[in-house]
């Protein structure tokens, strides 16, 4: 499990996935503490893609580090609209999506589906 750890600036950050293929729940989780949960955070993604790319993403919260549910998000081009759906990217990019304040988690993750050729590395970070 990956723990948010001092970034450089008024931030923490962690890494979820560095370079990650197929599908599944990202390769690390981050506990960002008690005392961070209902604060705002940010998801990175950055992909690299091969031919005929999809990826679908959920990003998913948990109280206690068992029981995962959907997190709201805002995409950085609408941050005021959240939602709790999947999205899927299909090129090589860097997605920003704003993980809603005052919700209760403390751990976060991204489970990766249907994944054709994308790879992915994602973090997140917090304020401080």
């Amino acid at each position: 499990m990956a723990t948010l750890q001092t970034a450089v600036g008024a931030f923490d950050s962690a890494n979820l996935s560095n370079a990650q293929t197929g599908s599944g729940v990202s390769t690390n989780i981050a506990d960002r503490g008690a005392s961070q949960v209902g604060k705002a955070a940010l998801l990175k993604i950055t992909t690299t893609i091969g031919a005929t790319p999809t990826c679908t993403y959920l990003i998913e919260g948990s109280a206690d580090g068992t029981n995962w549910f959907p997190i709201p998000y805002a995409d950085s081009a609408t941050p005021a609209t959240f939602v709790v759906t999947t999205f899927v990217i299909t090129t090589a990019t860097t997605a920003y999506k704003i993980l809603q304040p005052n919700q209760p988690w403390r751990f976060a993750r991204v489970t990766y589906s249907a994944n054709t050729n994308v790879t992915n590395t994602a973090d997140v970070f917090a304020p401080a």
